[in-house]
């Protein structure tokens, strides 16, 4: 197959995906079957790319003209192949999870939840391989429409206030900011197409770039910088596997990915370096890096407690972004992928916690390493990935962003990202010593608490050692991120 038809062929193919798995709906069997197919091939057809676009081709594809100057196309660069790779790599593990989870908590809906699963995946490679802005704010707001049924997935009436939530922040950022964003780009520069070292210098006065700028970032909501982070939180209140969607493989990482491209392909990084329009946006994320982790020290939830440490961990990207020197863009790209091996690790965890122990509060979890070893020891690793200690995959990804900082001559930040890492200890790390330190008195978990089912324990298995294999190895993702910067 050309390059180009498998370009147009990927973001397709999950939707032929979702019609199959509502075909087979009445046959479980088959349709998780199908689920899991739809996954295998989508990561052979994204990866199938990856060795192209290491080696400097960017491949595309045309689908049709909307209006004249603006397409519907996608091309595939090295930030939307890292994303489509992660987003295509995590959904296998992530359906095989889905389909112990979804069995062992007798979820109902389950055919609805695996139709939108698919489409949420079609929507993440549609971003990922946007050319334009056209075409990646269409798959950006799909991506928002496809994951609300997941997040009202329980039909409670939190679920539907959580819903509202959740399509109200998404919504109305995008509708007001960058909608508003793209239409000024397109008249000042004249084109959407995203092109390297930007399109917007020389096209544009100093004021209406700082304008454009934070239009851009405030209307990225699923970037999660507060003051509109709320979203992130409510969306908790759908199942695990969602979350897992939610934190680590899609929107979340849409939403910085966004950040990401609109910064070097619209405003370009000698302007960013040069004209410095995101200088507040450095201040904003180190005080959503910092408050997010305080906040998510109070929470007994540990699904609360992911949520914020999310939270924090997404302002790492953007504080990246915002910083624009070579090293903390190849930093803030890293953490894209470090964050999401190691974030799915905790939700998996934290899900299957919840379907054997029935427990979603930290006071409830003392002993729980006697019950449950492999789970809460996974637990140990992603936690060690998110925190950024050695020898696990986060390290690398908050090394770079702190060498950024170096580079920009912006020191105040590499504290701020040590103070950050040790908030990540003090909230991570209690979890771990309450499980395997329970002290002298009798747990809740010594009544023949066990594992999760095998489908749910694989891919927590499988996601905590992708923790160790990214410190070993990763090269691949260095040397596809530096095509990014000179």
């Amino acid at each position: 197959m050309s390059g180009s038809f498998v370009v147009g062929l990927a973001p397709l193919w999950p939707l032929v995906g979702a019609v199959m798995i509502w075909l087979s709906g009445s046959l479980p069997n088959v349709r998780e079957g199908v689920t899991l197919v739809t996954a295998v091939v989508l990561l052979l057809l994204v990866a199938s790319l990856a060795p192209a676009v290491m080696a400097g081709e960017r491949p595309a594809a045309e689908l049709f003209e909307v209006l004249p100057g603006v397409r519907l196309a996608f091309e595939v660069e090295p930030l939307g192949m890292l994303f489509a790779l992660i987003a295509s790599f995590l959904w296998l593990p992530n359906s095989l999870y889905a389909i112990g989870y979804m069995r062992a908590h007798h979820e109902q809906n389950q055919t609805r939840f695996y139709v939108c699963f698919a489409i949420a995946l079609s929507s993440a490679v549609g971003v990922a391989f946007a050319a334009n802005l056209f075409t990646l704010f269409l798959f950006y707001e799909l991506l928002t429409i496809s994951t609300y049924p997941l997040v009202t997935h329980a039909g409670t009436d939190k679920a539907r206030r959580s819903g509202r939530v959740y399509l109200g922040v998404l919504i109305g950022t995008s509708i007001a900011f960058q909608l508003l964003a793209i239409m000024i780009t397109w008249a000042v520069a004249g084109t959407m197409e995203f092109t390297v070292g930007g399109i917007l210098a020389g096209n544009a006065e100093p004021a209406t770039i700082g304008i454009l700028f934070a239009l851009y970032m405030f209307g990225v909501g699923k970037a999660a910088t507060m003051p509109f982070h709320r979203w992130l939180p409510a969306a908790m209140v759908a199942p695990t596997p969602v979350s897992a969607l939610l934190h680590a493989v899609a929107v979340v990482k849409a939403g910085v990915f966004t950040v990401l491209k609109i910064v070097i392909y619209v405003f370009g990084l000698d302007l960013m370096t040069g004209a410095h329009p995101g200088q507040w946006l450095t201040w904003l994320a180190a005080f959503t890096l910092l408050t997010a982790s305080l906040v998510a020290m109070t929470k007994n939830n540990l699904k609360a407690r992911l949520a914020y440490s999310t939270i924090s961990q997404l302002a790492y990207i953007v504080l990246a972004a915002a910083l624009a020197t070579p090293a903390a863009i190849v930093g803030g790209g890293m953490h894209m992928l470090m964050h999401a091996f190691g974030k799915i690790t905790l939700f998996f965890c934290a899900g299957a916690i919840i379907i054997t122990a029935h427990k979603e509060d930290i006071s409830d979890m003392r002993g729980l390493g006697r019950a449950m070893p492999v789970t809460l020891f996974a637990f140990f690793i992603g936690a060690l990935s998110v925190i950024g200690l050695p020898p696990f995959g986060g390290a690398w990804s908050k090394w770079y962003i702190a060498l950024g900082a170096v580079e920009a001559e912006q020191l105040i930040f590499v504290v701020v990202l040590m103070v950050s890492s040790l908030l990540n200890v003090a909230y991570f790390i209690p979890v771990v010593v309450r499980g395997f330190f329970p002290g002298e008195r009798p747990t809740t978990f010594d009544n023949g608490v066990k594992e999760a089912p095998l489908a749910c324990l694989v891919p927590i298995v499988f996601t905590a050692a992708m923790c160790l294999v990214l410190f070993v190895f990763p090269d691949p993702a260095y040397r596809l991120l530096s095509q990014l910067v000179p």
